[in-house]
């Protein structure tokens, strides 16, 4: 079956220049996939006949007359910029030309016309990014919020978790992923009131079979692969991935300038080249590049704006697994079935006078 994905072309830092390499080295790698690139005409023209001049059967372009510059407010890219390249993307997810769609876009704006464009699942009252983290087990672990919202309420957190445990289900084959909320310690007694009272709906769910819910969980339990998946708020898990990613990246250049660092280095480096180049495979952030949009009715995934050609093809890599695997249906189905125990529960938590977050308050006035 073939699988179409729409690209923002002109998002992220390079625009052109690596997004349509990734999507044709990607679409020459993958006989099932068909990219939608969407830009200005004469520039997506222009990149594509430079490394594919006579074209591909399976590539296809969609303009768009304005692009979302990478700083531009989010009012900006809802109100002024409706014929931008994002925002024509996504339109072709809603409209059912294409299954999936990738931006390297400004991520505040990504997620803006995204929801208002697509809308939220029934009962999901925000969507959340998600994303890959390797791990000790060299298998990843899956983590969520990665930054769409800073501050949550317990059934905010809930909801992440069932969204990713369906995910993760859909993607990897497993039934019943384990589900760890990230705190300062194991014991119940820690954390902040929003962590100890999401711990109760979440062992609620774990109680009735619809969660396989570890428990609490440490910083280090992400990298030794704990549990299938990791949930927090957004502030808290965008400082992490940053983390992991600038540590990565440090690691990596220590070692080179070490290996090169007199001749015995070097000679050393010769006899371990092997191991050396599977330990910068493994500890490559861009291996792991393509966070997904959570939430929403329909596939949206989300590229690092610096990402070279390699890390945005790990990205349309991602959308394309997701849409192969119909995880949008079961994410869906299991919002619809879960939610209403999950809203009672969330009234329960939040108490009567109960107001809304600052983040329900601005995406009202956005949408």
């Amino acid at each position: 079956m073939t699988i179409k994905i729409s690209i923002d072309c002109m998002g992220g830092d390079h625009g052109p220049s690596v997004t349509i390499p990734a999507a044709i080295a990607f679409v020459k790698d993958e006989p099932d996939a068909e990219l939608i690139l969407v830009g200005l005409e004469d520039a997506l023209k222009a990149e594509l006949h430079k490394h594919l001049p006579s074209g591909h059967p399976r590539i296809s372009i969609v303009p768009a007359t304005e692009v979302i510059a990478m700083d531009d407010p989010v009012e900006v890219a809802l109100r002024r910029k409706k014929d931008s390249s994002m925002r024509v993307a996504i339109s072709l997810v809603k409209e059912g030309k294409a299954q999936a769609c990738v931006s390297a876009g400004n991520t505040g704006a990504l997620m803006a016309v995204s929801r208002y464009v697509l809308k939220t699942m029934p009962g999901v009252d925000r969507p959340a990014i998600c994303t890959l983290i390797p791990n000790q087990k060299d298998c990843p672990t899956y983590m969520l919020d990665l930054g769409a919202n800073v501050d949550c309420e317990p059934h905010h957190l809930h909801q992440f978790a069932l969204m990713g445990s369906a995910l993760v289900s859909a993607l990897e084959g497993k039934p019943k992923p384990t589900v760890g909320l990230l705190n300062i310690g194991e014991e119940d007694i820690k954390g902040n009131d929003v962590v100890k009272q999401t711990a109760v709906l979440l062992r609620a769910d774990h109680a009735k079979g619809v969660l396989n819910f570890y428990g609490n969980v440490e910083g280090n339990d992400i990298f030794e692969g704990t549990t299938d998946i990791v949930v927090c708020d957004g502030f808290v898990g965008n400082v992490v991935l940053k983390a992991s990613e600038g540590l990565g990246r440090f690691l990596k250049n220590v070692l080179k300038t070490e290996l090169k660092n007199g001749p015995v280095n070097l000679l050393g480096a010769f006899i371990a080249q092997g191991a050396i180049k599977a330990i910068s495979q493994r500890m490559n952030p861009s291996r792991y590049n393509g966070a997904s949009l959570l939430g929403l009715r329909g596939l949206v995934f989300k590229s690092h704006g610096g990402e070279d050609a390699y890390g945005f093809g790990w990205a349309i890599r991602r959308a394309f697994e997701a849409a192969r695997h119909d995880a949008l249906s079961q994410i869906s189905t299991a919002i619809s079935e879960l939610m209403p125990a999950s809203d009672a529960a969330a009234q329960a938590s939040a108490g009567p006078g109960a107001t809304p977050g600052i983040n329900d308050i601005n995406q009202e006035k956005t949408a």
